[in-house]
């Protein structure tokens, strides 16, 4: 599989597999501007896993995750070294699109951002529609589909027309989610994804997690420890030294990281004693 334009187009028309995709972070550094915020990160990411990312506020979680697909260089001036591979290829590789790169690994944001002029239906498609016209059985069918994966077509099924900025915070998120299960990627990248929602609505994200991980390879970044311990696979966890650049610490199984540690560093955030 390649990621140039052409091979990208045919791999987004294909259908839904169950097989999950892996990715490789190989030396990532990155940068905005002069200053560097993370340096040389290098982990594996395994296919239809949870992987986690944690540490204390300002070690760089949100930049690495926004580094793999390639968010992180719309801030302008911010750029990224390094490997990050999907399913052996790199993202960052000559002839490379961004914006498709974007359509093969999906991003969920800390808040909620359905498009607010548009209906529930019009905000689930809206990323397959700058693709061209959708036939409507099509586009019906994508809908329903994205919206039962994402656990939220019950709910929404009698008010597709509704303006999607009328539901509910969590119902909101869902639907972003729905968005971007819609275009079938091949990642999905969390930053966050329940922190500005209530206790219910954040276990109803973190069960649509564990479903998901069926189909998909998500990465999640989090502050929550006991999120991380419930919805995870592996965790990896990162702290920022005096210099304020952002570096990986350790990364394993979570039970491991939670139980027993190799890092004191790891323990130490772990138990509150730090972060």
């Amino acid at each position: 599989m390649s990621l140039a334009k052409p091979m990208v187009a045919e791999r987004l028309e294909r259908p839904v597999s169950s097989r999950g995709h892996s990715m490789q972070i190989r030396g990532l550094s990155a940068y905005y501007g002069a200053k560097k915020a993370v340096d040389g990160i290098t982990m594996d990411i395994p296919a239809n896993h949870i992987t986690a990312l944690i540490g204390p506020s300002g070690c760089g979680k949100s930049t690495v995750i926004r580094c793999l697909n390639r968010m992180h260089e719309v801030v302008r001036g911010a750029r990224a070294e390094g490997e990050v591979l999907l399913d052996g290829e790199n993202i960052y590789g000559p002839g490379i699109d961004p914006v498709q790169v974007r359509r093969l690994i999906g991003m969920v944001f800390q808040k909620p951002n359905p498009f607010p002029m548009m209906s529930v239906y019009d905000n689930v498609i809206a990323g397959l529609k700058l693709n061209g016209r959708l036939d409507k059985r099509e586009a019906d069918a994508i809908v329903e589909r994205s919206l039962r994966q994402a656990a939220l077509w019950d709910e929404v099924k009698d008010k597709l027309q509704a303006s999607g900025a009328a539901l509910s915070g969590g119902q909101q998120q869902r639907l972003c989610i729905a968005r971007t299960l819609a275009v079938e990627p091949e990642v999905i990248l969390m930053d966050e994804p329940a922190s500005a929602l209530d206790p219910i609505s954040t276990l109803k994200i973190e069960d649509l997690m564990q479903e998901l991980r069926e189909r998909y390879t998500i990465v999640v970044v989090t502050h929550n420890m006991q999120q991380a311990a419930r919805v995870s696979d592996f965790t990896a966890f990162m702290l920022a030294g005096d210099d304020r650049v952002g570096r990986l610490v350790e990364v394993g199984p979570t039970d491991e990281m939670f139980t027993r540690p190799t890092e004191k560093r790891t323990e130490d955030y772990i138990t509150g004693r730090f972060g």
